[in-house]
């Protein structure tokens, strides 16, 4: 996993997640065998910025059902960011 855009995968955009894009805080979906260095380091080389604090939670998939059938919904791992606050704001986020 040396590429950076292997860790991070796809921004979470949300009410919850705009909300707090006020407070440099970004939220986004990161690979499930990364580790907290890693997410920095990927979040630091893909928007060249820089990062005071990473937290991760990992999320387990909910039951669903189709008839009788029944199945779960994929795991996943979520990471919310907190820039420095001398540090640019995410591009990402701006227009949203």
């Amino acid at each position: 996993m040396n590429n950076p855009h292997d860790i991070i995968l796809k921004p979470i955009v949300t009410e919850r997640s705009m909300m707090q894009a006020e407070e440099k805080k970004y939220t986004f979906q990161v690979s499930k065998d990364a580790n907290k260095y890693q997410i920095k380091d990927s979040i630091e080389k893909i928007f060249d910025v820089k990062v005071e604090k990473v937290s991760v939670m990992n999320i387990q998939g909910k039951i669903k059902r189709m008839g009788r059938n029944q199945g779960r919904t994929a795991s996943w791992k979520k990471a919310i960011i907190k820039l420095k606050p001398e540090s640019k704001e995410i591009k990402l986020f701006e227009n949203v």
